[in-house]
């Protein structure tokens, strides 16, 4: 596009001015043309279509249809007036009704007179109406509307009621692409156009704001839609190749004593295919010189903490030291305690560091860092402190990726020179297509078997009414020496959500399980971290026999003891939230059981979530099915979301679009990686021009 050209104001647009202009960036943000280019209808009327009268649908669509004007009459309807048309044709009769501001329309109507309306039909019994109409002589219509499909837009009630009607932004919209041929250049290569079929972009941008055709409009919006996909995937592999280029990583060519000795001599259980897949990828990268940014993702209970810890034991074999960044305390000491039970018979000093360490501690572990005597250190946020320094960090390991920013991985790489390598685990199993969007910068593997010997839990749905039943099943199993979790939505009673809360539930508990028989712990995100640690060490050292908590034990507990999980209105929380809190039971030998309890009427995506749930015990299965019922932005959280919105792309439907775009881009960049060939001058003029591509232009210039 010609830059200067599309940044210019919309006020100059013939038929927008200075308050239209004001008006439309206030409601709708459109303040350069580019902005109105770029402003797509979300749906389309058909204005090529004429229906005749006994063939109106019986729904509440948009129709067309030419008539005459056989009675124009006033009438009162609770003391105020009306305008009622009759309009017919050869095949019937339908009225069309206005019910203020009708004086012009009363004026300039004739009878017998050629009329084409268009407008929603209401339906009253077998009578159908039109009310407020657009209505013009067939004449005029022939000069002025073209017959095809038209987009309807955007809007607002300020706009609205300013006059700013979709009537209005057609004729806008009209005016503008008038006048741009010479200002929408083509941003990618003829390779790409001819591999793929896709038309040029101005006639793209034509036929998405006013189509010929329902084919051309369809061509349009996947022309567009790779555009989108392929502009984002290819600043990913910028990113990506640079980082490649220029940061050079830590060479662990070796693979020495301590990962030999464990893994003959320690391992608990024998690896699965994929964990060795995995660690022979990152050896891969440890070896070829340059800084690793891979994305580990598996499913609960998938054996990541082993794969994670033998590749750390490289980088100790090779002389570094290595970092475990956890969103949470309890995570973070759930990492630092099962590290040291698997490294117990092994020199190897392990130190944690979180907001609660004192001190006087603080200081031996800055100390043990510098110094290179400490050789893992686990923690939270705290390790990014920028008083926490190492001697020579070689690897960081972020767990719960999506519980960081970009900006605290960068801290990260800022902790050593070079950067350490970058290893990020996740326990939400992501289906491919978002894993590419999310961290197209990250190499990406995946753990999807599960160790043998892990036993499925049992997923059963049940009812509020049925609790009492509920309960007695809860009482068999603690008569067994079983431990029972309860998890709930929200910590106080909500006015707006009819959902159990924390308190609620943590009473009627200690109710139906009185002490001294029973031992109820209680763990939520707002007790400090002293008393959410002491609640949670009497859980696992088996004081107590139940555990009533929020999500905050979605990751990071590992309690073998405890084979029953009840989960709250359960119709609250999304698949993979569900299907995170059913990974923290099946964690020891024996049986265990997820109870999703509802309320007793559910919606139909409730009840299917619920039924999925107790059906599929796949985390990548469910991840799918997640990502069509709540999109990515609620199954990854608001961070995400963010990331995701593309204009006309939706990755969910659009993988094949994604695919393409993304091979596409790796292509082109490993042929020609600073776009200079005549053929990528597009591409590259684009970076260059677009505001929402220059940032990328530092990778290629």
């Amino acid at each position: 596009m010609n830059s200067d050209f599309l940044n210019q104001s919309i006020e100059f647009i013939k038929g927008v001015g200075p308050a239209r202009s004001k008006l439309l960036s206030e409601e709708l943000n459109l303040k350069t043309i580019k902005d109105l280019v770029d402003f797509y209808p979300y749906r389309y009327i058909d204005r090529s279509r004429f229906y005749s009268i006994n063939e109106i649908p019986k729904n509440q669509s948009e129709v067309q249809i030419i008539g005459k004007i056989r009675s124009i009459r006033r009438t009162k309807v609770r003391y105020r007036d009306r305008l009622n048309c009759e309009l017919y044709d050869d095949t019937g009769k339908i009225d069309l009704i206005w019910y203020r501001g009708f004086n012009w329309v009363e004026e300039s109507l004739k009878i017998n007179e050629d009329y084409v309306v268009y407008g929603k039909i209401t339906w009253f019994g077998n009578k159908a109406s039109i009310a407020h109409p657009e209505i013009k002589t067939k004449s005029n219509f022939n000069r002025n509307v073209p017959r095809r499909l038209h987009g309807i837009y955007s809007s607002t009630e300020r706009l609205i009621n300013e006059g700013v009607t979709q009537k209005y932004f057609i004729k806008i919209i009209y005016n503008l692409l008038n006048s741009i041929q010479d200002h929408i250049k083509e941003n990618l290569s003829m390779s790409i156009l001819n591999e793929f079929n896709l038309i040029n972009r101005y006639k793209a941008i034509i036929n998405i704001h006013l189509p010929e055709s329902q084919e051309l409009l369809s061509e349009s919006i996947r022309r567009l839609k790779f555009e989108e996909l392929f502009f984002n995937q290819l600043g990913f592999q910028l990113t990506r190749n640079d980082r490649v280029q220029k940061l050079n990583g830590f060479k662990f060519e070796k693979v020495g004593n301590n990962l030999n000795e464990f893994y003959k001599n320690s391992l608990p259980f024998e690896l699965t295919g994929d964990q060795k897949k995995v660690i022979k990828e990152i050896r891969n990268d440890f070896r070829d010189g340059k800084q690793m940014n891979r994305l580990l993702q598996g499913d609960v209970g998938s054996g990541k903490t082993i794969v994670s810890l033998m590749v750390m034991l490289i980088a100790i074999d090779n002389g570094f030291q290595s970092c475990i960044l956890a969103p949470t305390e309890i995570l973070a000491n759930q990492h630092f305690k099962s590290l040291s039970e698997l490294l117990i018979d092994f020199d190897i000093k392990i130190n944690l560091l979180t907001g609660s360490t004192k001190a006087k501690n603080r200081r031996f572990i800055h100390n043990d860092l510098l110094s290179g005597e400490t050789n893992i250190l686990v923690g939270t946020h705290a390790i990014l402190e920028d008083i926490v320094k190492f001697k020579n960090l070689g690897l960081s390991i972020i767990d719960e990726q999506h519980r960081f920013g970009v900006a605290q991985r960068a801290k990260l790489w800022k902790k050593n020179n070079p950067p350490p390598h970058i290893l990020v685990m996740t326990a939400t199993p992501i289906p491919r297509t978002l894993a590419m969007s999310l961290y197209g910068d990250l190499d990406i593997s995946s753990i999807k078997e599960l160790p043998p010997g892990r036993i499925t839990t049992k997923t059963v749905h049940k009812y509020d009414k049925n609790r009492l039943s509920v309960f007695k099943f809860l009482k068999d199993q603690i008569k067994k020496g079983r431990q029972v979790y309860l998890v709930y939505p929200l910590i106080n009673e909500s006015e707006k959500l009819d959902y159990k809360d924390l308190m609620d539930g943590y009473e009627s508990i200690v109710r139906e399980f009185p002490r001294p028989d029973y031992q109820v712990s209680i763990v939520h995100g707002k007790m400090n971290a002293k008393d959410k640690d002491y609640e949670m060490k009497r859980f696992i050292e088996k004081e107590t026999q139940i555990l009533v908590s929020t999500t905050v034990i979605e990751v990071g507990v590992n309690v073998p003891n405890a084979s029953v999980m009840v989960i709250e209105s359960a119709e609250r929380f999304g698949l993979s939230q569900l299907h995170q809190l059913r990974g923290r039971v099946g964690r020891g030998n024996d049986e265990s059981y997820c109870i999703l309890m509802t309320k007793d009427k559910l919606s139909e995506d409730s009840k299917l979530r619920i039924e999925t749930m107790v059906k599929v015990s796949d985390g990548f299965k469910l991840a799918e099915v997640d990502l069509k019922l709540r999109g990515p932005g609620d199954m990854l959280g608001t961070r995400q979301s963010g990331m995701l919105k593309f204009k006309l792309a939706d990755i969910i439907y659009d993988t094949e679009i994604l695919n393409n775009a993304r091979n596409s881009a790796i292509k082109i960049l490993k042929d020609d990686p600073r776009l200079n060939n005549k053929e990528n001058l597009p591409i590259r003029n684009e970076i260059s021009s677009s505001s929402n591509s220059k940032n990328l232009w530092r990778y290629i210039s």
